[in-house]
């Protein structure tokens, strides 16, 4: 397999994250003796279905948020029979769902925030559950759209003119303490990272991807029976969601009132970023695997799947 298309750009609230994974994974296949065509996909899905004729032996998905990572474009490429990265459309589309995910992953018995969706013109109202809580878009990725409301911050109103992601929002109990996430690739757990922002206690956009945003700790520094649990339920939730090739899991863990504490699973991500900020190459770097190997077995593990 030597000739690799890099679908990246898109045109969700992502594209500019997906753009920097993208020139990121361009050059690291390139180093790792890929032929690679670069595709930066804009609204014209003639134009993407175009720049892939010839087929390419494979796509490296790099697209991030809707139509990326929502099942839209792994449908479009099973219909093509071009072998992709990541996973299938019916996994990307429960995953990119917050609460159909959520309802998988509490039939697996495994543990999940208090919530539920709501309307989000029932913010202008009254707190839908008891405060501090979060609420964020139900199909949205990279913190975008979320937002914690606190005791005496009353910005509900605020928050339900300003929203721009559909009628509905999930809201969740908030809960306090630490940031973990947990690299996935195939059948193999990687490591367990602790994040801590540069600022306030959750782990935002800008945290995320801006340079010095926020603090990796890989391994965590937490209990060893929380570090095995992380490792199991994040493999578990990738299992449950049917996914493929790499993904990440994502955790709150309080530690409040001591350790072992309480561990909950936020969500999958089934297109984890791969910018110089980004979370699994660093797990991957961690167990010895370069960055430019990791994007070859993400591409010698594409497949055309359900």
């Amino acid at each position: 397999m030597k000739h690799v298309a890099v679908l990246y750009g898109g045109i969700s609230t992502e594209r500019e994250v997906s753009l920097a994974t993208g020139r990121g994974v361009i050059k690291a296949l390139r180093e790792a003796g890929y032929t690679v065509t670069a595709i930066d996909v804009g609204p014209d899905l003639r134009t993407t279905l175009a720049a892939l004729d010839p087929a390419p032996d494979a796509v490296f998905n790099a697209l991030h948020g809707r139509y990326g990572e929502d099942g839209a474009i792994q449908g479009v490429l099973d219909w093509l029979g071009i072998p992709y990265t990541h996973s299938g459309v019916r996994a990307s589309a429960m995953a990119m769902d917050k609460s159909a995910a959520k309802a998988i992953f509490a039939a697996a018995g495994l543990p999940v925030a208090r919530g539920a969706v709501i309307d989000v013109a029932e913010l202008e109202h009254a707190d839908p559950m008891p405060l501090p809580y979060v609420a964020k878009p139900v199909s949205e990725g990279s913190s975008v759209g979320v937002e914690i409301l606190r005791e005496g911050a009353n910005r509900r109103v605020e928050i339900a003119a300003a929203w721009r992601f559909g009628p509905t929002a999930l809201v969740e109990e908030y809960i306090p303490g630490r940031e973990l996430t947990v690299g996935i690739m195939g059948d193999r757990a990687l490591a367990v990272t602790d994040i801590t922002p540069d600022h306030g206690d959750f782990y935002d956009y800008e945290a995320k991807y801006a340079d010095g945003g926020s603090r990796h700790d890989i391994p965590a520094h937490v209990h060893p029976d929380i570090y095995q649990r992380a490792l199991d339920i994040g493999l578990a939730a990738h299992r449950a969601l049917g996914c493929r090739g790499a993904s990440r899991a994502d955790f709150r863990y309080d530690d409040t009132k001591g350790e072992p504490g309480r561990l909950v699973l936020l969500e999958l991500n089934t297109q984890p970023g791969l910018t110089p900020t980004s979370l699994l190459p660093e797990q991957a770097a961690h167990t010895g695997m370069s960055f430019p190997e990791l994007c070859a077995w993400m591409v010698e593990n594409a497949a055309c799947r359900v």
